[in-house]
């Protein structure tokens, strides 16, 4: 027995340490390979095989993001309205088109030759990162203004007084700017070599041509449909499943899809919230006037304090410009006191100063020749471009008549140093050195300055409203009361709006960047990319969400969501848009067909125009390009068609019905022009570079899985 039991024990023992090992061994392989036990853990989507891994992914967003910060510092109402939320979409759609391109340039093999690179390069550069390794050679002291003079001074440094191990860093910078460029142009040689394969024949132009100068001389009387009543044109459940199966194709989807029903509670101010921001006003205004400045409590509160010097003319006309221009010094004055917050203002000071100044700039390269082209240039008497002349054309520059603004409309510019202006202004004429690095130096002289203006320097307190912690928790807990006995899509949708909540209703697919305000459009809610993320991760059908909250500080608001339906292929006919576009559809239809027979009898159009109750139209020139207004293309369609006849004819369109007969046909004196006529097709095609690109590809987004979300 003794023995029995040992040998049990041992093959125990064995079988842990097999399962264990079998263990590692499974872990390992899945590891190594996640597509094989996991799935792909880096893959963050893929086109036709074509994958995009999460680093890579990663580079192009932050790419993109710098990007767009740099367009927002030299233009801010460019982006003003841009919303950060649909950047991965962006950088990720960006990266899948860069990949097709590049995989369909190498199956091309597009190449770029030396001529075409040196054009793209530095006549005409296409690759913003040029502009940008200018950018920094100038901030570290070498001044270059166009590519071809940064590449004169990277590959021929002794020429400008540099060292090879000066350049070496930016000969590097140039060379990979040089394969970044080769295969931007590859990739624009590629497009265009697809957008060029969409184009009309001499039958296609030929026919726009002779579609837009046929015409006709129409006589009609058209009655809109209207509002059509259910009751009168009923549509039965099987008549829709008819019209859905004839029109299937149309509600087909790319991506799975998900129907969801939405909640946006936006939270604003309370009673006591506002209660809260008028003694908070009064109190911010009677500490500045005390002690000269706002409370550490205030700005703890959200009291902004901004220091502006402007120009008279550039203060903003109204209450605080009539503060400014006459109130006594170190005073401070409420100045607007509204729903949204207050604005108040403390007058510092005024003093006369020129706003800006006209300078002659001379840019000299090297560490000695500053010193000679300055001496020279006070000493001889001789001017800028004579002593320029002297030396090499790469080593100086000259640039005469230069405004430099000291002042804008957003006030002092900071342009120059005090230590730069005084010196100019204290040369009595004589060039003076502005900057000197051991790369070279700007030399300038000043020439004029505007007369003195006033300048008044102030600081503008201001506040905004914004719900406290206190109601963003009552409507919290108020919106969790709901959901406790509503926490089921079907109740959700049915009782939000006896709660006093409105639903929204939309399609949700993985490319979705956020919730949009309104279905259709491009305007998202605040921080709702994580309702988004909840909903193609792990919402069901039937299920509900719990609450999301923006982050806004000055328009917080609550998110809940409800998935009411999902499906892979085809909106189904459920869908309460598709059911909608089909009833009206059917009812149209049977519209049409009841008055097409209630005004085929008349022998007239004037007979059928008083009938309708509506207007009779004259038309000597009716054909698509120029319809007198009548904005239904199976009608315009049919009519375009038509012979001359004596009888009316009575038509249903997609809006209407029309009565009509046509008196004659002719042809519009407008001359053919082929290449009018290629943009006309071209505007009717109107091919779309990335479906073009993706054509049936399947498409797999997981880019909910690597985003953040709760």
């Amino acid at each position: 027995m003794a023995v029995l039991e040992k040998i049990r024990s041992k093959s125990v023992f064995l079988l842990v340490i097999i399962a264990l090992a079998l263990l590692a061994f499974i872990l390992g392989d899945a590891l190594t390979n996640g597509q094989n036990f996991f799935g792909n853990r880096t893959t963050i989507a893929e086109v036709g095989g074509v994958k995009i891994d999460i680093q890579e992914f990663q580079q192009k967003r932050e790419e993109l993001a710098n990007r767009i910060e740099e367009m927002r510092k030299q233009n801010p109402q460019q982006l003003a309205g841009f919303d950060m939320q649909t950047l991965p979409e962006l950088a990720l759609n960006e990266l899948i088109n860069q990949k097709l391109i590049d995989a369909a340039v190498s199956r091309l093999g597009i190449q770029v030759s030396g001529d075409q690179l040196k054009y793209f390069m530095m006549d005409n550069p296409v690759n913003q990162n040029i502009g940008t390794l200018l950018q920094q050679m100038n901030q570290n002291g070498i001044s270059v203004q166009t590519p071809q003079q940064a590449y004169d001074v990277i590959f021929n440094p002794k020429r400008s007084g540099l060292t090879e191990a000066q350049v070496e860093p930016y000969q590097r910078a140039w060379l990979a700017l040089e394969e970044e460029t080769k295969q931007l142009v590859k990739r624009q040689t590629y497009q265009q070599l697809l957008v060029g394969s969409v184009k009309a024949n001499e039958l296609d132009k030929q026919a726009i041509y002779n579609d837009y100068v046929a015409t006709s001389k129409v006589e009609y009387a058209y009655k809109p449909f209207g509002e059509l009543s259910a009751k009168e044109y009923p549509v039965s459940d099987s008549e829709i499943n008819a019209e859905y199966a004839a029109l299937k194709q149309q509600f087909k989807v790319e991506l799975p899809t998900k129907m969801v029903n939405f909640i946006a509670v936006d939270i604003q101010p309370s009673a006591a919230d506002r209660a809260a921001a008028k003694k908070l006003a009064a109190s911010a205004i009677a500490d500045i006037n005390k002690t000269g400045q706002v409370s550490k409590d205030a700005k703890k509160e959200g009291v902004i304090v901004e220091h502006k010097e402007l120009r008279a003319s550039d203060i903003p006309a109204g209450a605080l410009k009539d503060f400014i221009l006459s109130a006594p010094l170190d005073t401070a004055r409420m100045i607007a006191e509204t729903q949204q917050g207050f604005t108040a203002a403390r007058l510092l000071s005024r003093s006369q100063q020129c706003d800006s100044i006209q300078l002659t700039l001379v840019q000299v390269a090297g560490a000695t020749l500053p010193a000679k082209v300055l001496a020279r240039l006070n000493e001889s008497g001789l001017s800028a471009d004579s002593v320029a002349s002297a030396y090499a054309p790469d080593s100086i520059m000259v640039q005469k008549e230069q405004w430099i603004p000291l002042f804008t409309a957003q006030g002092a510019t900071n342009a120059l140093e005090k230590s730069q202006l005084d010196s100019l202004r204290n040369a009595g004429g004589k060039y003076v050195t502005l900057m000197e690095t051991p790369q070279g130096a700007v030399i300038a002289r000043m020439d004029k300055q505007t007369a003195p203006v006033e300048i008044y320097s102030y600081d503008e307190i201001s506040y905004q409203l914004k719900p406290s912690t206190k109601t963003v928790a009552d409507e919290r807990a108020k919106l969790e009361k709901f959901l406790l006995a509503n926490n089921d899509a079907a109740k959700f949708a049915a009782n939000a709006a006896k709660s006093g909540y409105n639903v929204q209703n939309f399609d949700f697919t993985q490319s979705v960047p956020a919730v949009p305000r309104m279905a259709g459009m491009n305007q998202y809610y605040p921080d709702s990319r994580q309702v988004v993320r909840w909903v193609m991760i792990d919402g069901k059908k039937g299920q509900v969400s719990h609450v999301y909250e923006s982050k806004d500080a000055l328009a917080p608001a609550l998110y809940v969501v409800a998935v009411e339906d999902e499906f892979k292929d085809y909106t189904p006919v459920s869908n309460k848009e598709v059911k909608e576009y089909l009833e009206a559809r059917i009812r149209a239809r049977k519209a049409g067909e009841k008055m097409v027979k209630e005004y085929a009898s008349c022998k007239t159009v004037d007979q059928a125009a008083q009938k309708m109750g509506v207007a009779k139209t004259n038309a000597n020139e009716f054909r698509f390009g120029h319809n007198s207004g009548l904005n239904d293309n199976i009608i315009t369609g049919t009519i375009c068609g038509s012979k001359p006849a004596n009888n009316v004819k009575a038509v249903a369109g997609e809006n209407g019905v029309v009565v009509y007969r046509v008196a004659g046909n002719g042809k519009a004196s407008f001359p053919y022009n082929a290449q009018q006529a290629e943009q006309q097709y071209m505007q009717f095609i109107n091919p779309d570079l990335t479906k073009m690109l993706r054509g049936d590809k399947k498409f797999k987004n997981n880019i909910y899985k690597f985003e953040a979300g709760d």
